[in-house]
């Protein structure tokens, strides 16, 4: 296991005054459906120095249930209430500023539902009164729901995507996100989405209304520079970068956006911070 220490941009005593750890999952405290090695471990210290910890996830295929569920087969007893997640964040803005209208969703049952469920208007049915087209990360994809949001932007229909990650990691590699279907689409008609989620700063931000912590309490742990880290940055909260899941040190030294700490893995973070 590799110190990547002479990356470090901050003082390393600076992570003995953090109290709320905002995690990314996939691919930071596990992958797929294997858990890290360290990460109860991790996550029991944090409860001993009476801190706080919350799950941010820009995968927008699956709802706060499903990943209470998910983390309980890791071993990890949860409620909804430790999760801020892209869908989250896309009702919010939808309520925001297309409350009273009618939205094709692209995406997963779990995604429709979740969005009915925080009062929109939504529907997988193509339709001439459809006003507004909401995209996530669809491990249900139709070639149908391809061609649906190819008509509906050629009307010039609002274009929202829950996310911008171009891949999901998985047990055996990747497999294409939100952000790659949006530029498949792009390729056809010429339409991106305004991306909600990472690195917008708002789902970190909201992390700090819900929990009543500051931002120099806080860190933020992800595997992705141009989403988790980015996330961060933009809410002037420290970050720390896991090599376990997407990025390399290469796309580091190659990227503009820079975290203040570089980690292994979640378990060597853990070392650091005792």
């Amino acid at each position: 296991m590799q110190n990547y220490a002479k990356f470090f941009r901050k003082e390393i005593s600076g992570l003995k005054q953090k109290k709320l750890f905002l995690l990314d999952m996939d691919g930071t405290i596990y992958l797929d459906h294997q858990l890290f090695d360290g990460t109860l471990d991790f996550l029991d210290y944090v409860k001993s120095i009476g801190g706080r910890y919350l799950f941010l996830t820009n995968n927008s295929s699956n709802s706060a249930d499903k990943y209470v569920e998910k983390l309980k087969s890791l071993g990890i007893a949860s409620e909804k209430e430790d999760f801020l997640t892209s869908v989250f964040a896309t009702a919010l803005y939808l309520k925001k500023h297309y409350a009273n209208k009618k939205h094709y969703v692209f995406g997963t049952k779990s995604f429709q539902e979740e969005l009915a469920d925080a009062g929109l208007n939504v529907t997988d049915t193509l339709s001439d009164d459809i006003d507004c087209l909401v995209m996530g990360y669809d491990t249900e994809l139709t070639y149908q729901k391809l061609e649906d949001a190819c008509i509906l932007l050629g009307r010039g229909v609002p274009y929202i995507a829950a996310n911008p990650d171009f891949v999901c990691p998985t047990w055996y590699g990747y497999v294409p996100d939100c952000g790659s279907v949006a530029q498949a689409l792009f390729n056809a008609t010429k339409r991106m989405p305004k991306f909600i989620g990472k690195p917008e700063p708002e789902m970190a931000l909201l992390a700090l209304e819900r929990t009543g912590f500051q931002k120099s309490d806080t860190i933020l742990l992800g595997d992705r520079l141009y989403t988790d880290i980015a996330c961060g940055v933009n809410a002037g909260i420290d970050t720390a970068l896991m090599l376990s899941g997407e990025a390399t040190i290469k796309d580091y030294e190659e990227s503009s956006v820079k975290p203040d700490f570089i980690f292994e893995t979640i378990k060597e973070f853990l070392k650091f911070l005792k």
